[in-house]
């Protein structure tokens, strides 16, 4: 049996689930960590699960890079290789083709690019994104898709959104079915709900074991992206689990939740992590500050991390001031850790039938 979806509570369209996967369970909503290149960058393994993260991203574009598909294979799989046990979801490498390969030229069968470390040419297509995939052992393999670029023309996202389901179509044929193991399909269309709706269409035909939305966080602004979310998500097999690929912020996430989404990833918390910014219960926090340098108290006194229960803001700011390694990895466990605790709350939140005033709260505290 495929990967499995149950539906444990819903109150509105926000969703309590768990995923059923050969690599272990995980419940939703959650928040998946990007270890883009089989690592979470200034975390180890350990770290990343005590954040209560289920769940990590690799990206098949890096990893075919460097190290190869066949090495990792060859070394025991991904899980084994970035000492994950867990589920992995693998991106399928459309989005960095059209955002970091140099040369890129797309025909129907795939896209041939050069790399962006060392200009050296590759080829991808459908089938052979999948197969990188399968040699990776990712738990959840992503379809092969083009990621509408923003601004995009309706008749541009149309054109775009048509490829990307007939690649749909080919990495469905290709993905290999096996026990605990499933494939997501992506929605594109970009800003045009009229075109979202036939790619929801065509996705759920195809008979996929999870829905992804793509195309969004590309500028489009929150509003936008909501009123996508709110034209595509009814739209969806309500038996499956609903992943928003790149997104987001913490109010971003709220919103999506709202709207009936289970799934998410984004390099907000760490990457915000490294550049010395801080996601807290109260709002965010920039350490490099000057004000925190004599300040002793916890970034959050609710939050039990190591960088909250073991030092304070005056020290973290002294990390990032004088260049040290460790105040990116501290902060960046933090905002992991908020990033999770988050997630739970707004579950438990579901479960108890009080997601919408939870979501305000929460809400509220950030702009605050």
């Amino acid at each position: 049996m495929t990967l499995r979806f149950t539906l444990q509570a819903q109150d509105g369209a926000a969703r309590a689930g768990r995923l059923h996967t050969a690599h272990g369970e995980a419940e939703t909503p959650l928040f998946m960590p990007v270890g883009t290149a089989g690592t979470v960058k200034a975390m180890t393994a350990d770290a990343v699960r005590s954040t209560g993260a289920s769940v990590v991203l690799a990206n098949t574009y890096h990893l075919m890079l460097r190290p190869g598909a066949d090495r990792v294979a060859a070394l025991g799989g991904l899980h084994r290789f970035m000492d994950w046990p867990g589920p992995i979801l693998t991106d399928s490498g459309g989005f960095q083709v059209m955002s970091l390969a140099k040369l890129r030229d797309i025909d129907e069968q795939g896209v041939t690019f050069r790399s962006h470390i060392d200009g050296s040419a590759h080829r991808l297509t459908p089938e052979r994104a999948t197969e990188i995939q399968h040699q990776l052992d990712a738990t959840i393999t992503m379809a092969f898709d083009e990621c509408t670029p923003f601004p995009a023309t309706h008749a541009e996202a149309r054109t775009s959104m048509e490829l990307s389901m007939r690649w749909a179509d080919r990495s469905r044929r290709a993905f290999v079915a096996r026990d605990g193991y499933g494939q997501f399909g992506i929605v594109q269309g970009g800003v045009y709900p009229d075109l979202r709706a036939r790619s929801a269409a065509a996705i759920t035909a195809l008979g996929f074991e999870g829905h992804a939305i793509g195309g969004l966080a590309v500028g489009e602004g929150q509003a936008a992206m909501f009123s996508v979310l709110d034209a595509t998500v009814p739209l969806l097999d309500p038996e499956r689990p609903r992943y928003l690929m790149g997104v987001g912020t913490p109010a971003d996430m709220i919103g999506a939740i709202a709207r009936g989404i289970d799934m998410f990833d984004c390099v907000i918390p760490t990457r915000s992590g490294r550049m010395a910014r801080a996601y807290t219960a109260a709002g965010t926090l920039n350490l490099r500050n000057a004000r925190h340098a004599d300040d002793a108290g916890p970034l959050d006194a609710d939050c039990s991390c190591p960088a909250c229960a073991r030092h304070g803001r005056a020290y973290l700011h002294h990390l990032f001031r004088v260049g040290e390694m460790l105040g990116p990895m501290l902060l960046t466990w933090h905002n992991l850790h908020y990033y999770q605790r988050l997630m739970r709350q707004l579950r438990a939140a579901i479960v108890a039938g009080h997601f919408a005033a939870t979501a305000q709260r929460l809400l509220d505290a950030l702009t605050g």
